[in-house]
């Protein structure tokens, strides 16, 4: 289920608006930013621009690593079906769940950055409530109202495929300890 993610994007950033009645959006994989539609990543660095935002990078250091992460893990945990022993099953699980924290931390912090720290020579300024200059940041998963654009931070469809390679690790263990407990 894993190798699922080189062929899907793991996740995406909707911007919706009056002024993009069809929305323009972005996909995350895990090794590159891609457009949702044409031109979409194109068109949010000039919104934000306007704002002091900086512009969404071609590329991250995390993508020279992601690929090999899951491919390692993958491999691991075919690896692990093989030997049959259901305490793999949960380690693999349980290292999934450790590494999945880190990548949602580490996406947290980039959208933390990409929307906090903005350029003091932004062509508009927005204050909020307190005076202070307003942050920009998505959601690190569901909706959000900025300004007068919903943001929205989903998993996609490679991020669904790795749910279920998870959960049947989880069934794969239970079930295994049964077997092994009824002899």
């Amino acid at each position: 289920m894993l190798f699922a993610l080189f062929a899907f994007p793991m996740w995406n950033i909707t911007l919706k608006a009056p002024q993009y009645p069809d929305s323009i959006g972005m996909d995350i994989w895990i090794n590159k930013f891609a457009d949702h539609n044409p031109n979409d990543i194109k068109n949010m660095n000039i919104m934000n621009h306007y704002v002091g935002m900086k512009d969404i990078p071609e590329h991250i250091p995390e993508f020279e690593i992601f690929p090999y992460v899951i491919g390692a893990m993958a491999v691991l945990g075919v690896v692990f079906g093989l030997i049959g022993n259901p305490k793999f099953y949960l380690f693999w699980f349980v290292v999934m769940i450790i590494f999945g924290s880190i990548g949602m931390y580490d996406f947290y912090i980039w959208e933390y950055e990409y929307g906090h720290n903005l350029k003091d020579t932004a062509a508009i300024k927005f204050m909020d409530s307190d005076g202070q200059p307003m942050a920009y940041q998505p959601p690190l998963i569901g909706s959000k109202m900025i300004l007068n654009f919903e943001a929205i931070s989903l998993p996609a469809t490679g991020a669904y495929f790795l749910f279920v390679g998870m959960a049947m690790s989880v069934v794969a263990f239970v079930l295994g300890k049964k077997e092994l407990e009824n002899g």
